[in-house]
Parts: structure tokens; C-alpha cells; sequence
């Protein structure tokens, strides 16, 4: 695999982190491969330490392992934290949008109708990284819109494990069009002001994982666990 470039702001080994996590996110380091300090330090142009900090930051998200005797790697995807990271996500975005029923802020509305086009036409080119992108900023904007965006904060690490059956669900305009109508179901509650209406549509939002999942895993088992 390529990494990407890591020049980028903060530290050395915060730079690693986020490029490694991107990298197991997107499987372009797959669930089972082993990770060299070494040869991550080379790819990337820094000293081993900030390679040793950035993989003890991904074991303390449970996205990396110290196997005894046999090094690091990336750990297989587990369908029990994802579900529980699927549970606690589910109750912190359902208390958003029924937030955002009661304001919203009109500067974040506007970039939502912005990112919903994107979207559409991002699925409609089968543009699965740039969707993921898009989807991940339309839930940022929502928190943002309704005043508390530290509750997207508080989502990001947590929903590491839901991101990567993601990843095996998105390629295709047929799986991309349906989540941008989900989106705009969710609008549109907010828009009417329909606090019932905005839980029940994340909700469904939230389960789509759940409907793709068993075949996501029948297709992949050597990815789980």
C-alpha cells in the first residue's frame, strides 16, 4: 500500500496516527496485517518513535494489537464492538437531531442542502471515497447546526468500528443513492420541526449497517473476527 503524505500539522506522531487510521479504515491495511515500526517509519520519512506513539494510540482505539512474540496488527473486525459503537452512536445522534428540531443554525442548513448535491452526485459517479467524505461532514454540519458539536466529537473514535463494514458496503451507486435519501428524510424532519419524525429517520439511518451486514460478512470472513 501507498501511505499518504504526512506533512501536516501537529506532531510527528500524531501525523502517523491519523495516517495509519485512515489507511485501516479504508483496509488499505486490512484486518490481520502485520505493521513493522520499521518499515512504517521508512514509508513515512519519520523516526521510530513517533511510529511506536502512534500505534499505543491505536491500541488504546482497539484498532491495533500487541501480539506476544509476534508484533503488531491490525485487529479483525468485531462484529460485538461494532455493534456496541453502533448503539452508543445511535443515542448521541438521535438526541442531536431532536435537538436540531428546536433550532437550527441557517449557515449549517445551507451547507447540508450543499453537501446533500454532493452527494448525489458523488454516488451517482460511484465516488465511494469522496461519499464517505461527504456522509462524515453531513453528520459533522448536523451536530454543528444544532449547537453541540462537540457530540460529533465524542462519535468520531467510537464509530472507527462501524467504519470499516462501511467501507465493504459503499462501492456502487446502489448502495450510495439510498443513504442520500436517508439524509434528506432526516432534513426534512428537522425542516418541519418533527422532532419524532427526525429520531425515527437517523434511527433507520443508523440501522442500514445492520440490513448489509450479514452479507458483508459471509463475503468477507477472513476480515472478522
Amino acid at each position: 500500500m501507498n501511505f499518504h503524505d504526512v506533512q501536516s500539522s501537529g506532531s510527528a506522531a500524531q501525523r502517523v496516527e491519523r495516517e495509519l487510521r485512515r489507511a485501516i479504515l479504508a483496509l488499505e491495511l486490512p484486518p490481520g496485517a502485520r505493521l513493522s515500526e520499521q518499515d512504517i517509519a521508512a514509508r513515512l520519512g519519520v523516526s521510530r518513535q513517533p511510529v511506536r506513539e502512534a500505534l499505543i494510540g491505536l491500541a488504546r482505539m482497539r484498532l491495533v494489537e500487541v501480539l506476544p512474540q509476534r508484533g503488531t496488527a491490525v485487529v479483525k473486525i468485531s462484529v460485538k464492538k461494532m455493534l456496541q459503537a453502533r448503539f452508543v452512536r445511535e443515542a448521541i445522534e438521535v438526541a442531536v437531531v431532536r435537538r436540531a428540531c428546536e433550532a437550527f443554525d441557517p449557515s449549517a442548513r445551507q451547507r447540508i442542502e450543499g453537501l446533500l448535491e454532493a452527494q448525489e452526485e458523488l454516488a451517482g459517479n460511484g465516488n465511494a471515497d469522496g461519499f464517505k467524505r461527504s456522509d462524515e461532514q453531513f453528520h459533522i454540519a448536523l451536530a454543528a447546526g444544532a449547537g453541540c458539536p462537540m457530540a460529533w466529537e465524542a462519535v468520531e473514535d467510537i464509530k472507527a468500528h462501524m467504519d470499516r463494514v462501511c467501507q465493504l458496503t459503499l462501492p456502487g451507486p446502489g448502495a450510495m443513492l439510498p443513504l442520500v435519501g436517508q439524509h434528506r428524510a432526516i432534513v426534512a424532519a428537522i425542516d418541519a420541526k418533527d422532532a419524532d419524525a427526525a429520531e425515527a429517520a437517523m434511527r433507520h439511518h443508523l440501522t442500514e449497517i445492520l440490513r448489509a451486514l450479514p452479507k458483508v460478512e459471509a463475503e468477507n470472513p477472513d476480515l472478522f473476527e
